[in-house]
């Protein structure tokens, strides 16, 4: 058996991710911002938040915003735009407000403001969440899209959505050294006119 050369701590090899492989490059980090969406979950309570700060933190990127919001179409639009604006965020992943309950205003919040929306991922959060809760995965309204030049993520607010989501999606297309491609190597060319 041959060995794996590795790539941090991570071995060079084929990924999850069908055609996905690293190349023997450092990574280049970027900067993601978190945020949960709520009526219920403060700091302390707010696991599937946490779960993704430290998951961007392990796979060498920063984390400079967490922040918690009510289900509240203002409110969520509000903090996503004043990270935007402020200019120190590269991506943003929202958890919770996905589902189909009337409380449920993540996407009604954010897709009216992108200027893309990133369609696959929707169907490839499905694909890996069919494979952890089967047809349950029908009551989420998983959605992605790029804002002013800032990928925005949004997904459901359970720890195990939140694991299905950034360790068999997210992670991959936002590692620079993920190929045949990811979407790091996009964001200097978002907005291009």
């Amino acid at each position: 058996m041959t060995e794996t050369p590795m790539v941090g701590s991570l071995a060079a090899e084929t990924l999850p991710a069908p055609g996905g492989k690293l190349v023997d490059l450092p990574i280049t980090p970027i900067r993601i911002a978190v945020l949960t969406v709520s009526d219920t979950r403060d700091e302390e309570s707010d696991t599937s938040g946490m779960i993704l700060a430290e998951r961007i933190v392990a796979a060498g990127h920063a984390c400079p915003g967490r922040a918690i919001v009510a289900d509240d179409i203002t409110a969520i639009r509000a903090q996503v735009r004043a990270w935007i604006a402020g200019g120190d965020v590269d991506a943003i992943i929202t958890t919770g407000g996905t589902g189909l309950t009337g409380r449920d205003v993540t996407p009604e919040a954010l897709e009216p403001l992108f200027d893309k929306r990133i369609d696959g991922f929707s169907v490839i959060f499905h694909t890996v969440s069919y494979q952890t809760i089967g047809l349950s995965t029908l009551q989420s309204r998983a959605t992605a899209g790029i804002i002013d030049g800032v990928f925005v993520f949004c997904l459901p607010g359970s720890n195990g959505a939140v694991r299905d989501g950034w360790d068999n999606v997210i992670r991959w297309q936002l590692d620079s050294r993920h190929r045949p491609c990811n979407m790091v190597e996009l964001m200097p060319r978002l907005l291009e006119v």
